[in-house]
């Protein structure tokens, strides 16, 4: 299983929403390196969802329910979408201050990526920020 991390903007696309949805396309990228992350999606992945520009913090965890397939916001074919639904919220959001404060995490995509909106997460890193939203 590989891990994940995409960015929705709250006041666009919330965590609170997600969950109310039960699933969601995620759709829309337009960066090659976020397009290839998200067509090496594979079913049952699990992905942070983060909540960029207001709360700046992994929220929760949304588990791939569909793999890549053709964007449906446009014709291109350079562009792909894959299904997420909600599987977990954090017991406490991790914020990105934390993350940048925290050496284990210093080679996190976020932070070394910060505009990439979907992003690799390693296994230690994915275990590690489960660790912090628990206290």
């Amino acid at each position: 299983m590989n891990h994940w991390l995409v960015k929705s903007e709250p006041f666009k696309y919330s965590w609170e929403k997600f969950v109310k949805d039960k699933k969601a396309v995620w759709d829309g990228v337009r960066n090659y390196a976020a397009r290839n992350n998200l067509r090496a999606m594979k079913k049952g992945d699990l992905v942070f969802f983060y909540h960029s520009n207001e709360d700046l913090a992994i929220i929760g965890i949304a588990k791939v329910v569909k793999e890549a397939y053709q964007d449906p916001t446009t014709t291109e074919i350079a562009w792909s979408a894959v299904d997420l639904a909600p599987f977990k919220a954090l017991k406490h959001p991790v914020t990105l201050v934390q993350i940048k404060a925290d050496k284990k995490l210093a080679e996190m995509q976020i932070v070394k990526l910060s505009r990439l909106s979907v992003s690799v997460v390693k296994p230690y890193e994915f275990d590690h920020i489960l660790a912090l939203s628990e206290n």
